[in-house]
């Protein structure tokens, strides 16, 4: 099972950021902090895996043309693991579930980036890229 999230962007001048590092925050730093706010998952629950993939989007946020770079980590979570209730921002989060992938493969849902099914495959059969893949979309 797989864990995807939907959220909204905000598109008002002057909107919080989204999904960014504190100053001097490092990126695993930057991801656990971000799932407990989230999602209520507690850091000590999570044991960050390796970087599997990247991508780059630059999109309009509040009509200001921002550059987003994602970063993707491999980690386990059990479905308790989740608890909108901890979250201390969840106001964001539309839905959440887990996804099995061949509900991925076949979601008439629009899922973002491109080429994360396959990624999600490749892992899912034990194959960790050695260095991050990119992903397009």
């Amino acid at each position: 099972m797989f864990f995807f999230f939907r959220s909204r962007t905000e598109s008002s001048p002057g909107s919080r950021r989204t999904w960014g590092r504190l100053l001097g925050e490092d990126h695993a730093t930057a991801t656990l902090r971000e799932l407990g706010e989230e999602l209520g998952i507690d850091e000590k629950a999570i044991e960050l895996g390796p970087q599997l993939a990247e991508r780059t989007k630059e999109h309009l946020v509040g009509g200001r043309e921002v550059r987003r770079v994602e970063l993707y980590y491999l980690t386990r979570l059990s479905v308790s693991d989740v608890d909108p209730a901890r979250a201390t921002q969840p106001d964001s989060i539309r839905e959440y579930r887990w996804w099995t992938l061949t509900e991925l493969r076949t979601t008439h849902e629009t899922v973002y980036p491109a080429g994360l099914a396959d990624l999600v495959a490749a892992v899912a059969a034990g194959h960790t890229p050695s260095q991050p893949v990119v992903l397009a979309g």
